[in-house]
């Protein structure tokens, strides 16, 4: 376990005090919460890279990190009705289809290595963006008109993010 690791771990100790907090109506704590979340996943990568400490349990644990946050949070604003649902589904819904694709990878003896694409950067940078600004407009009421074009954004890299995923997990499998 090295620094980078343990940064992601933070990532993942801080999305149920996120979660408890949106819950109970404290969005300003839950947007400061999220937000140190969110420079986590830049701090642990950002270490890694300059103390050359890349290992396979943060190539493991990072994706999975994010993806826990993003889906916890998506649908913690789903459920309280501050992100537009068909926006949830398209996130989750990704997510499940990689989860279970990489199972049926691992499963039927292929090789599959966990590689950061630049589409897959911009999708969490998006996604991460989307509930950043959602939480900016519940905690301070403020009118974000740019937050529709947003979420378009997010569906259409997620989207997009998937089939490369589906690709890639087509072309392992022969």
């Amino acid at each position: 376990m090295n620094l980078p690791n343990l940064i992601t771990l933070v990532r993942v100790v801080l999305i149920p005090f996120f979660i408890d907090l949106m819950i109970y109506g404290y969005y300003r704590p839950a947007l400061i919460v999220f937000v140190a979340a969110c420079l986590t996943d830049a701090l642990d990568g950002l270490i890694a890279r300059l103390t050359n400490s890349k290992t396979e349990l943060g190539a493991f644990l990072d994706p999975m990190a994010d993806k826990l946050l993003i889906v916890s949070s998506f649908v913690t604003l789903a459920i309280l009705a501050k992100l537009p649902v068909w926006l949830v589904i398209i996130v989750v819904s990704r997510d499940i289809i990689l989860v279970l694709g990489s199972l049926v990878i691992y499963f039927t003896k292929h090789t599959l290595a966990i590689r950061p694409s630049l589409l897959g950067k911009a999708t969490t940078f998006l996604q991460f963006l989307v509930v950043t600004l959602t939480l900016v407009l519940v905690a301070y009421g403020i009118k974000l008109e740019f937050l529709r074009g947003a979420y378009w954004a997010a569906a259409f890299v997620t989207i997009a993010l998937g089939v490369q995923y589906v690709m890639r997990g087509m072309r392992i499998m022969g």
